[in-house]
């Protein structure tokens, strides 16, 4: 980012270059953290929808500050200044690995690292022939991907169009903020009143709002809002928090459930693997959304079919309640893995001696 900051006219592909190694270290930071919780969450399966909702609550206060600060510093030092500034949370990032504990070993046997990879992946292999395993993630796959995502073709309806709002960017990133909020409300929601309800339960609801929520930009596009004399301010916002919110409840029951679905000894490597596939649903989705734009002829100043792709949108996004069943019935305080996988040669031969913890979260609670 500080590269970036520092020319002006840089050539395309070191650009690129640059967003990719940015992009690929937060997704390291990310994994690392991701493995600290997945790893806690098979030794006090008891404390794994909390620690989960801990890190749900902590990236959306991340995200209603930067979001509430992002449009401000875009107008007031231009797009290169605010990467100049991303050196700040980078740095952050160093000092919070300083915090996490970490048992180092003073005679590491460096002659199997080859085997530990072979071993690690035999684990993996077995873990996703596991049906327990394997319907889960195509749930959460196909759950990604059936809901197309169209927030281009809305977000140049919502700046550009002579129809629509025209927010400028302060205004864009002040909705983006209060949509934050919402999903800091679906984080506190869940935490206290939704932990423990059993997956499947949880998910045909939410995914029966998140299907009624894409409605609003139904009323939106139409302009119903107005007719009701509702401003489009007001709309947006409570739009852009319903949704937050409801995407929030949706989520978290599947990180949980990605968190049970790792074999001791090889959480993290395995906790990436699943949050690669919701990924690529996500990616696939945006795919899918951009040529249903294309299709329907929805640019940048032409949105007349604008409403028809939301319409679309919307009905597929009920779709996944036809492949509910994927997903297990249990409750999120219940073990996940069968035994078959929890006991395997492949999976023990992985189990490190020592493990690494986040902290005080898990002391305090086991010495209460």
């Amino acid at each position: 980012m500080l590269f970036l900051s520092l020319h002006e006219k840089l050539h395309i592909i070191l650009t690129l270059m640059s967003l990719t190694a940015a992009s690929a270290s937060v997704a390291i930071a990310d994994v690392t953290v991701d493995a600290c919780v997945a790893q806690n969450s098979n030794i006090h399966p008891s404390l794994a929808v909390d620690m989960q909702s801990l890190c749900a609550l902590s990236a959306s206060v991340g995200s209603l500050v930067g979001f509430s600060l992002s449009g401000i510093f875009v107008h007031l030092i231009g797009p290169q200044g605010v990467f100049g500034l991303l050196v700040i949370p980078a740095g952050l990032v160093m000092f919070v690995g300083v915090l996490l504990k970490e048992n180092r070993s003073s005679s590491f046997a460096y002659q199997q690292i080859n085997q530990n990879f072979l071993d690690a992946g035999k684990a993996m292999w077995k873990t996703l022939k596991c049906s327990d395993v394997w319907r889960p993630c195509l749930y959460m796959y196909l759950s990604f991907s059936m809901s197309l995502s169209i927030s281009e073709g809305m977000f140049y309806w919502v700046t550009d169009s002579k129809a629509g709002p025209s927010f400028s960017q302060e205004i864009i990133g002040y909705i983006m903020a209060i949509g934050s909020v919402g999903s800091l409300l679906g984080a506190i929601l869940y935490q206290y009143g939704l932990k423990d309800y059993p997956f499947r339960d949880l998910l045909l609801w939410t995914q029966i709002l998140l299907c009624l929520s894409g409605m609003l930009d139904l009323l939106l596009v139409l302009r119903v809002n107005l007719k009701l004399g509702i401003p489009d301010f007001f709309f947006v916002v409570i739009d852009a928090s319903v949704s937050s919110m409801i995407g929030r409840l949706k989520w978290m029951p599947l990180l949980v459930l990605s968190s049970k679905l790792c074999p001791p000894g090889i959480e993290g490597t395995f906790f990436a693997l699943l949050m690669s596939i919701d990924n690529a649903g996500v990616l696939t989705s945006s795919w899918f959304g951009g040529l249903l734009l294309h299709i329907l002829k929805v640019t940048r100043t032409q949105f007349d079919n604008l409403w028809i792709a939301i319409l679309i949108r919307n009905i597929l996004r009920i779709s996944p309640l036809c492949i509910l069943f994927l997903v297990p019935r249990t409750d999120p305080n219940s073990s996940v893995l069968p035994s078959e996988v929890l006991d395997s040669k492949e999976v023990t031969e992985t189990l490190a001696p020592e493990n690494i913890e986040l902290v005080s979260l898990v002391n305090n609670v086991d010495s209460r």
